[in-house]
């Protein structure tokens, strides 16, 4: 019996590759492309366009297999946080994650996971407690976005944002991310362009390095969250194996385009790395990557988690301390907070709960 071939995920020379082996012209693998990621089609019985012959084969030889909803959680700021089940098999764990729909004027953002669970353990965000699931395929990744296009497709805005900030770290699963996000960034597809879609990493260093070489890439953003690597060390462990000299070289010698910066977010933690002293090391360490921009965003509490709220005043002295040095700063409110959609809470609701390490 012929191995069931997933189509969601494929690009357009892999559906074409596929459409000739089977003897068909090349073309039928385009239309497959244009039902599954422009038209957003699940059953491609529906695709007229096919030959009867194709679509029967379709039917019995491939799947496009899609995320089931187990539930939508709706905020009253109008976010929707979906989770989704993934089916396994037998090369993958079956597995839920997160991703959150934020409608907004002029636009909606999207924000999705690359993997179920994270392993790079932040001791501040709520994913870290589940630990590393399994990577996520290019095609559950996809999914994250044409579902909730779909399901919001008669009040889309004209603009739609990608966020890879979910859960995961998305380049510890490279292969599988960037080919998602050639898909997401095809101008002859989905069309979302390049300076819409963000990917977020805690600082994988080789990562950073490997996706400045690619042609077509998303904007990069990185999860700063302390301005010394005694603070960071404690804060995201992964910084004891990709220091703050590192991960700043890296970012100095990230290729940019005219207009293009890096982004740097930086959760504020109340008590930890929220004071003035702190605030003038981000300056410090900033001036000489290049372009840069920075992120502030204020702790979104989740349970048994042992930080608390920066307080309104030392947001702003951050804030205004950066501008003063310079830099570029914007506070950034979570979307989403009240149903666990906003950023560093998602976890399924049903994370195991272990001690953390607390900042003096």
């Amino acid at each position: 019996m012929a191995e069931i071939v997933e189509l969601l995920g494929k690009s357009k020379d892999a559906l074409r590759a596929l459409c000739v082996a089977w003897g068909e012209p090349a073309y039928r693998g385009a239309q497959i492309y244009q039902a599954l990621y422009v038209e957003r089609k699940a059953d491609l019985g529906e695709v007229s366009s096919l030959p009867a012959g194709l679509r029967e084969r379709l039917r019995k030889e491939t799947t496009v297999t899609f995320p089931q909803v187990k539930e939508r959680f709706f905020s009253a700021d109008g976010s929707v946080r979906y989770l989704f089940g993934l089916s396994g098999g037998e090369k993958t764990k079956a597995a839920s994650v997160e991703a959150v729909f934020m409608p907004s004027e002029g636009r909606q953002t999207i924000c999705i996971s690359t993997q179920a669970g994270c392993a790079v353990d932040c001791q501040f965000c709520m994913t870290a407690q589940l630990g590393l699931i399994r990577n996520l395929t290019a095609g559950e990744i996809v999914a994250q976005v044409l579902l909730p296009l779909e399901e919001h497709k008669d009040k889309l805005a004209p603009r739609t944002n990608i966020v890879l900030m979910g859960q995961g770290e998305p380049l510890l699963n490279f292969d599988n991310v960037m080919s998602a996000v050639r898909i997401l960034l095809d101008q002859s597809g989905m069309k979302i362009a390049p300076k819409h879609v963000t990917l977020s990493t805690s600082g994988i260093v080789p990562g950073i390095e490997r996706l400045a070489l690619e042609k077509v890439r998303p904007k990069l953003a990185i999860s700063l969250n302390a301005s010394s690597d005694e603070q960071r060390d404690v804060l995201m462990p992964i910084n004891k194996k990709y220091p703050l000299g590192k991960l700043l070289a890296a970012c100095k010698n990230f290729p940019m385009g005219t207009r293009e910066y890096i982004t740097f977010e930086y959760v504020l933690l109340g008590g930890v790395n929220d004071t003035p002293d702190d605030a003038r090391r981000v300056a410090r360490l900033l001036a000489d990557v290049g372009r840069v921009k920075v992120n502030l965003i204020p702790w979104n509490p989740g349970p048994v988690m042992p930080y608390a709220e920066p307080s309104a005043a030392s947001i702003a002295e951050f804030h205004r301390i950066l501008l003063e040095k310079g830099v570029p700063t914007f506070t950034r409110y979570s979307r989403g907070r009240d149903v666990m959609a906003a950023c560093g809470q998602l976890a399924l609701n049903e994370a195991s709960r272990r001690p953390l390490t607390v900042l003096s």
